[in-house]
């Protein structure tokens, strides 16, 4: 063997790694596991993947690299013998409105390239049916399948003048540039309420035009609010705004589907096209498993060709688990686990070997029945000649890796070690918590809570929901299982929440990031931290804030400065003046208890808990302790946390609120098995204190705890939607349409 059958990573230092030096073979699947924090993310994503990501980018030219995102060199000695990666990670895939699964997935070109050569009548060339072609696109909708119109009602106070407010819109305040283009253009009595405007000057206010108007030294054209608003908002694509601008869109904005295309985004020519009298925009609402069936049977030559490759990958769709998506889904309304799948199946249709495949936790979302197709998937890729590097916590999944690298021993700064290298037989006898907790299976419970009560949804039959009717018993642990697209999130998430809106969610979506947010922030001890410093010391609460008074002048509080080297990748240096601490050097002569706000923010939650006596800060640092967050900073930067942390940091700010009702999404995602006996103990708990938990999960050991369960089935889409069962884990084994039951 040469040295060129493995990478060779020499010490490894990101984040909390040792100085790690090890071997990975090449062509075989490596699967990386240990505990939530121990490094494995640090090592394949920060390390493996950002250094070839980052070598490869370099092939390009300058100019290219302009447009390649940027990815800093690892804090490692060297790595040698790496591959081309692909990086198929966890982040939802964005778009905007104009991107869906066909599109993303390439497989709405060869529908359309189908329709184009055997569509009747003929619409012309494959372009023509795409809804972001102006040959293809509704001309009303502009090939978004719904229209967005200024809804006046919420845009204008008519009893207000113009300089009384009456434009809602904070970018036409008062005072505001746009505010001014009305008040100073001379059309207007800006102290006369909106509704005593005789008809001709609210025509003008809203939609006057071939007008220009001076003031001072400006001369421009006038435009009425209506069509200023059209041409600022409604004609930007809204899902590509900031969350701040989207947000203040929909508050002025009502949707409805496009009356011409009805929602097919296409043009009439486009849909007038028909094969066996479905036309493009019909089948792209199918879903996968549907369309394979409509494309078996051609007899012309060319639409053979065609449609057996379509079938070929849509087929691809099915095998991963997602038979129920429709081409025409929006990416943006995927779940994480969903695009990530999506996300494959885009690499399963090349023929390129010798690739570096990286992937993180690819089960997430995924019934216990899909994972043994997420294994052939991976093997498929693996028996191609390619090098597949999985990040997982799933027993199934580590059980066919040819190699394991164990993470550990801990988290945090307990962490940061290779505790093991070997094959999946040898880690079971392995004395790691992986090993140890690889051979234990918590047993289906017996001896069941008694409900105090009953929370009824009635006749649930949004998206795939069947006319469903269920109760959902109150004060004790209710879990809702099914396979992927069943229904279970439409039942929790959608329809019972909008009934039960006081609910506490607990769900994987991100927590609030922006570069000074971090544990402290986010759970609200931050204030508390900063005023037992004040009154320590007898001074203000405000500087001990990295955002307010105490702030660093050369840094304004963030500890590094950013330096942008134009096409070149932008270096963060640490602060010169206040050496990363953040702060200015006055405020560090401040102490509690021998300890400076920079030191204690440097702490572990851990550390923080043995240190501070206060009993609110406390309370919360045990919270996230018990949620097995404890190795993470104070000041850690929100941005480097996973979104199963992030879940778990939700989970620990309300864990000391009085919720009644908690809603939870998959609690296991990022747990390693070790954990999940934590995390059911605080479940536990918040059950026993007389508050009713209901989980969506996929994890037997988790479903195996329940004191009631609601499976819903039997397959996805709308070969799902019903309840198969309702009651006690033990008595599902008898359900004979349950494919959860099978597995139990």
């Amino acid at each position: 063997m040469t040295d060129r059958q493995y990478i060779e990573i020499h010490g490894a230092r990101e984040n909390n790694l040792k100085e790690i030096s090890l071997t990975i073979p090449k062509q075989k699947i490596t699967v990386f596991t240990g505990v939530s924090g121990s490094g494995k993310s640090s090592l394949v994503f920060d390390t493996i993947a950002a250094e070839a990501q980052r070598q490869l980018n370099e092939t390009f030219t300058a100019f290219v690299q302009g447009f390649l995102p940027h990815y800093g060199q690892p804090d490692v000695d060297r790595i040698e013998h790496l591959n081309a990666p692909i990086i198929i990670d966890q982040k939802r895939v964005g778009g905007g409105s104009r991107s869906t699964v066909g599109t993303y997935t390439d497989i709405a070109v060869l529908l359309r390239l189908l329709f184009s050569r055997i569509g009747q009548p003929y619409a012309g060339p494959a372009y023509a049916f795409s809804f972001n072609t102006p040959q293809g696109m509704c001309p009303e909708c502009e090939g978004i399948g719904k229209t967005v119109q200024l809804d006046l009602e919420k845009f204008l106070d008519r009893s207000k003048s113009l300089n009384g407010g009456a434009v809602l819109h904070p970018e036409f305040k008062v005072g505001k540039w746009l505010w001014k283009t009305y008040t100073f253009s001379g059309l207007f009595d800006n102290d006369k309420p909106i509704d005593q405007y005789t008809a001709d000057e609210l025509q003008a206010l809203l939609h006057g035009a071939d007008l220009r108007v001076s003031f001072g030294e400006f001369s421009m054209q006038y435009e009425g609010l209506v069509e200023r608003f059209t041409r600022m908002y409604l004609k930007k694509d809204a899902a590509a705004m900031s969350e701040r601008n989207r947000g203040i869109f929909e508050q002025f904005t009502t949707s409805q589907i496009c009356p011409l295309c009805h929602g097919a985004r296409l043009n009439q020519a486009a849909l007038d096209c028909r094969i066996h009298g479905r036309n493009i925009a019909e089948l792209s609402d199918l879903e996968a498993t549907e369309l394979i069936k409509f494309l078996d049977g051609f007899t012309d030559p060319v639409a053979v060709r065609v449609a057996s490759r379509l079938a070929e990958r849509v087929q691809h769709l099915v095998d991963i688990g997602l038979g129920y998506l429709s081409l025409s889904r929006e990416t943006a309304t995927l779940s994480g686990g969903e695009s990530q799948r999506v996300k494959m199946i885009r690499h399963l249709g090349n023929s390129l070997t010798d690739m570096l495949y990286i992937l993180d936790e690819p089960t997430v979302g995924l019934h216990a029945r899909d994972v043994a197709r997420m294994n052939s998937l991976l093997k498929k890729l693996r028996d191609k000649g390619n090098t597949v590097l999985v990040v997982e916590h799933d027993p199934d999944v580590i059980a066919i890796a040819d190699h394991i690298v164990d993470m550990g021993p801990k988290a945090g700064t307990h962490g940061g070690e290779v505790v093991f290298e070997g094959c999946y037989e040898t880690l079971k006898e392995a004395n790691t918590l992986t090993g140890q907790f690889l051979k234990q299976h918590l047993p289906i419970k017996q001896k069941v809570r008694q409900p105090t009560g009953q929370m009824t949804i009635k006749n649930a039959s949004l998206h795939n929901l069947k006319n469903v009717t269920v109760d959902i018993p109150t004060g004790v642990l209710t879990i809702v299982t099914g396979v992927a697209g069943s229904g279970k999130s439409t039942l929790i998430n959608d329809v019972f929440l909008a009934q039960h809106p006081d609910a506490l969610v607990i769900d994987q979506s991100r927590v609030t990031v922006n570069s000074r947010s971090a544990p402290t922030t986010y759970t609200g001890i931050m204030d508390d931290i900063r005023k037992a410093f004040a009154r320590a010391n007898d001074v203000s609460a405000s500087l001990f804030s990295f955002n307010s008074e105490g702030s660093c002048p050369n840094c304004n509080g963030l500890g590094v400065v950013y330096t942008d080297l134009a096409f070149m990748e932008g270096i963060a240096s640490t602060c010169e003046i206040c050496e990363g601490k953040r702060f200015k050097p006055e405020v560090l002569e401040y102490h509690l208890r021998g300890q400076t706000i920079s030191d204690v923010l440097d702490m572990t939650a851990e550390e923080a808990l043995a240190f501070f006596t206060e009993k609110k800060i406390k309370a919360v640092l045990q919270a996230m302790n018990d949620v097995g967050v404890g190795y993470l900073k104070l000041g850690q930067p929100l941005s480097t946390v996973s979104g199963g942390e992030g879940q778990r940091l939700k989970l620990a700010t309300e864990l000391h609120k009085k919720g009644s009702v908690y809603v939870m999404d998959e609690p296991t995602t990022g747990l390693h098995l070790s954990d999940i006996g934590l995390l059911m103990g605080i479940i536990d708990r918040l059950v026993d204190a007389k508050n009713t938990v209901i989980l969506i999960e996929h994890h037997l050991d988790v479903i195996r705890q329940a004191d009631w369960i609601i499976d819903l089935g039997p397959e996805g889409g709308s070969a799902g939607g019903e309840v198969l069962f309702e009651g006690p884990p033990h008595a599902l084994r008898g359900c004979q349409r349950s494919i959860t039951a099978q597995f139990i």
